[in-house]
């Protein structure tokens, strides 16, 4: 049984299935037989909403919710919904889910497939089982309704592509969103980003850890930990290697001499700045302002 109960309907839902013939194509197509969507939509304030499965679906079922309250019942187990949660659905597994009374939810959802969908699953599989909650993000959304026009327009070859590959984009964002949290990616709010840009602003002065740890009001160490595992780099390294980048500019469109780059970069040996550069560049300031 698959039951679906809308008695008055949804004021600005919006819905697409894809036909039979465009799905097999996915199957066929090398660029989205590893993921592509069967069904998608957004049903706001969706009151009087609700699935029941009794024998689950072929596809995999994603739904985020931005606002109200809604349920899920799988594996005996019934589970809330609240804003800023989403949670999939495995294929083949006896479900039910719906908006609660009172206070409806408004959702996203999707419904996917193809080869990589399984290991895709697992991934969210290994957080937790259930529903995720997740900081609300604008982009997302901007994404979806992308991904939503891309479908609603036509059924071109790479048209079709575009939008099953921003698909898993989309996906990913919200099984991967915990990488962005663990990297400090939100934006120049974080200590990571704030120190790559007091850095860039001031590469004609000379700093070691403890004068970046005083200037943001952190450890030594914890300054180091954190921008190392955010960039990849130390703090020292990559303060060195952008000297040395903007050397390189100013050797390619300017004409001053090595000795003035060198003490406009905060080098005020020029000995210094040359192995330092040919560390990083290979070749010494002068030969690589000879040859190129």
């Amino acid at each position: 049984m698959d039951n679906l109960t809308i008695k008055e309907g949804f004021l600005g839902q919006r819905m697409i299935v894809l036909p039979e013939m465009v799905k097999n194509r996915f199957k066929k197509n090398d660029l989205t037989a590893n993921f592509y969507v069967t069904d998608l939509g957004y049903y706001p304030k969706a009151n009087h909403h609700s699935r029941i499965r009794d024998k689950g679906t072929n596809e995999f079922i994603f739904l985020y919710c931005i606002e109200g309250e809604g349920w899920l019942e799988i594996e005996e187990r019934r589970l809330k919904i609240t804003p800023n949660q989403f949670f999939i659905i495995p294929k083949n597994i006896i479900h039910s889910y719906g908006a609660e009374s009172g206070n409806p939810w408004s959702i996203y959802w999707m419904h996917f497939d193809g080869i990589s969908a399984p290991d895709l699953y697992d991934r969210y599989k290994l957080k937790v089982e259930g529903p995720v909650t997740i900081p609300f993000s604008n982009h997302r959304i901007v994404l979806f309704n992308q991904i939503f026009d891309l479908f609603n327009s036509g059924y071109l070859e790479l048209q079709m592509e575009y939008a099953c590959i921003s698909s898993l984009n989309f996906i990913s964002s919200f099984i991967f969103h915990d990488i962005n949290k663990s990297l400090n990616m939100n934006g120049h709010e974080n200590l990571v980003d704030s120190i790559k840009d007091f850095l860039l602003n001031n590469l004609d002065k000379t700093f070691k850890v403890n004068d970046i740890s005083k200037e943001f009001n952190y450890s030594p160490s914890y300054v180091f930990n954190i921008f190392k595992k955010g960039t990849g780099y130390s703090i020292i390294h990559f303060f060195n290697l952008k000297k040395i980048q903007k050397a390189c500019e100013y050797m390619n469109y300017t004409d001053k001499s090595i000795k003035e780059i060198s003490f406009k970069l905060g080098f005020q040996d020029p000995y210094y700045f040359s192995r330092i550069f040919k560390n990083y560049m290979g070749v010494s300031p002068r030969t690589y302002k000879n040859n190129y």
